[in-house]
């Protein structure tokens, strides 16, 4: 077992204000498999002290752009020799298949440290551009002390789009980790003190929801980055609503997977797998919804309920594994609620269903719905586990149509043999990210969603703005 007896704050590894403790629990064995620490009010008060301490008076905010470009770069050195044991640890703590831990949990936040470590040898600091009077400096300056506050489902990716574009910016940062997943939260503090992190330019306390909403609140706090469910999403923008406090939500989604009449079935479903039940489903992203033409509907939903077949549900260790178990008990109950639901509603369960795949472990059986109306609990709110719903529709504008009736717009695809066409479709729905016969997300370009899937953008250059201020100086001689 991973035991851990302290917080890792103020560059240090330092005693708890509280007794408390978080116990990690392996979703396949349902066994401890890690112990931390249950970070207080105090601890976090500590650790905004710190950080405070570190961008007020530091070295880190006053360093170049290209000398902070640095130190992360050394920093994903190191994190690229340790990638393999990050994800072998984030399968162990949620569940997550080995293969899809190895393919995205890991190597994805290292390709973020990789691009800000790059984006930052060039990026300035001071623009100069012409004035009425005379020359006007733009200049970028961090935005200051960020509390992060990141969920289980993939703990370091959502971390590091948070962490490596305000390390970039020159922030200084609190991590809460969520109870679920924070061992990887300390191989990662692990790392950063290794490659000479500024003490207390990155502190990291595991906690619970009272404290996250201390630190929220915090006003030594100048910015908060969330990811999580809309309803928390909501009630934190409340809080930086009041004070004024910047903040950045990365919330739910409900994506549709528009399958028009000349795909391919056959070569589509291979992607369309991994689009829409990565992580055993447990991804904002993950392809839900999918929407097939009348014309070709049962064909659809039998290549559907093939490609869920072949997925072999097990040990998310084995690497042959396509699904694994959720990360907890009350997870699985919510998805069998809403399977139930589903079965109340009217849906035909083609797949799957309430029959557990095994005794012990959090699994459920993935799950594809048939006859289903968009305006079904099933096909209108976000399930996050193996669960497919597919929904006819009439023609292409139809899809649209449907695709754009969602309280969410995070992510989409659409599936075609013309590429082109497919462009066509992409540029109509109100979502922030697109695929064309795949989904996936790149370092260099934002990500963030329409409506109630968040506000802000991360990744990209445009994930760095969100960790800057921009002073305008004008001259006059």
């Amino acid at each position: 077992m991973r035991q851990h007896d302290t917080l890792y704050i103020g560059g240090e590894w330092v005693a708890p204000a509280g007794t408390g403790t978080i116990d990690v629990i392996s979703p396949h064995t349902e066994q401890v498999v890690g112990r931390v620490p249950d970070g207080t009010n105090a601890d976090m008060d500590r650790a905004v002290a710190a950080a405070r301490e570190a961008f007020d008076h530091g070295p880190w905010p006053r360093m170049t752009f290209a000398e902070r470009a640095e130190v992360i770069g050394r920093l994903a050195e190191i994190y690229a020799a340790r990638q393999a044991e990050m994800a072998a640890l984030i399968t162990e703590e949620m569940g997550s298949p080995i293969t899809f831990s190895q393919l995205a949990q890991a190597p994805q936040p290292l390709g973020m440290l990789q691009y800000y470590a790059e984006l930052g040898r060039t990026f300035q600091q001071e623009e100069q551009r012409p004035g009425l009077f005379g020359p006007t400096t733009v200049r970028r300056e961090p935005v200051g002390v960020v509390a992060a506050i990141v969920p289980w489902n993939v703990p370091q990716f959502v971390a590091m789009t948070k962490i490596a574009p305000a390390l970039l910016a020159g922030c200084a940062i609190v991590l809460k980790p969520a109870p679920e997943t924070p061992l990887d939260a300390y191989l990662l503090a692990e790392m950063a003190q290794e490659a000479g992190l500024p003490a207390g330019v990155l502190n990291i306390v595991p906690a619970g929801r009272e404290a996250g909403e201390h630190l929220v609140s915090h006003p030594g706090v100048d910015k908060v980055a969330f990811t999580g469910s809309t309803a928390a999403g909501r009630r934190i923008a409340s809080i930086c609503g009041e004070q004024l406090k910047r903040v950045s939500l990365e919330l739910g989604g409900k994506s549709a997977a528009i399958v028009l009449d000349d795909a391919d079935l056959a070569s589509s479903m291979g992607m369309l797998a991994i689009a829409s039940l990565m992580n055993n489903g447990q991804a904002c992203v993950a392809q839900t919804r999918i929407l097939a033409s009348r014309n070709r509907y049962d064909e659809v939903v039998e290549a559907v309920a093939g490609m869920v077949t072949s997925q072999p549900v097990g040990d998310p260790a084995d690497p042959a594994t396509g699904i694994g178990p959720l990360v907890a008990e009350r997870q699985r109950e919510r998805v069998e609620g809403y399977i139930r639901i589903g079965m109340e509603e009217g849906a035909k369960v083609v797949v799957g269903g309430l029959d557990r795949p095994y005794e012990r472990g959090w699994y459920v059986a993935p799950t594809v719905f048939a006859g289903v109306g968009n305006d079904m609990r099933i096909a209108r709110e976000e399930i996050f586990g193996p669960v497919l719903v597919v929904i006819p529709y009439e023609d292409e504008a139809d899809a649209v149509r449907i695709a754009n009736d969602s309280d969410y717009g995070l992510a989409g695809t659409v599936w075609t043999a013309d590429a082109d066409h497919g462009m066509d479709v992409a540029r109509q729905v109100r979502t922030g990210t697109y695929g064309i016969n795949c989904f996936m997300l790149e370092s260099n370009a934002p990500f963030g969603g329409y409506k109630a899937s968040g506000i802000g953008r991360e990744l990209g250059p445009e994930g760095l703005n969100g960790y800057l201020e921009y002073k305008t100086i004008a001259r006059l001689g």
